[in-house]
C-alpha cells in the first residue's frame, strides 16, 4: 500500500505562481512512477503530468507545457509541481498518484492516489 498526501493547494491570483507536494510512504519511493492529474468541477480527472521513477523522463498534458514543472526528490520521499503563470483554466482538485514500475504508455494508468488538494484561480 502506497500513502500519497498532497499540500500546497490555494486561492491564487490569475498570473500567480503555486508549488505543490506530495509526501509519499508504504513502498521505496524510488520503485515509484509519479505523476499529477486534476480534476475541474463538472469534469473528468485528466492528465497534467508525470515522471519516471529516477526523475530523467518526464511528460505533460499540452495545457500545462511550459507553465507547469513536475519533480521529485527520492531522499525525501517527495513529489511536486510548480505551477507558474496560472490561469482560470487551472482551476481544480489536484491529486498525486503512484504506480510501481515504469510510467507504461498514456493513457497513464496510476494504483494509488492521494485525496487531492484545491487550486483555486478566480475569472
Amino acid at each position: 500500500q502506497v500513502l500519497l498526501v498532497e499540500s500546497g493547494g490555494g486561492l491564487v491570483q490569475a498570473g500567480d505562481s503555486l508549488r505543490l507536494s506530495c509526501a509519499a510512504s508504504g513502498r521505496t519511493f524510488s520503485n515509484l512512477a509519479m505523476g499529477w492529474f486534476r480534476q475541474a468541477p463538472g469534469k473528468e480527472r485528466e492528465f497534467v503530468a508525470v515522471i519516471s521513477r529516477a526523475g530523467g523522463i518526464t511528460y505533460y498534458a499540452d495545457s500545462v507545457k511550459g507553465r507547469f514543472t513536475i519533480s521529485r526528490d527520492n531522499a525525501k520521499n517527495m513529489l511536486y509541481l510548480q505551477m507558474y503563470t496560472l490561469k482560470p483554466e487551472d482551476t481544480a482538485v489536484y491529486y498525486c498518484a503512484a504506480k510501481l514500475g515504469g510510467l507504461g504508455i498514456p493513457p497513464y494508468d496510476f494504483d494509488y492516489w492521494g485525496q487531492g488538494t484545491q487550486v483555486t484561480v478566480p475569472s
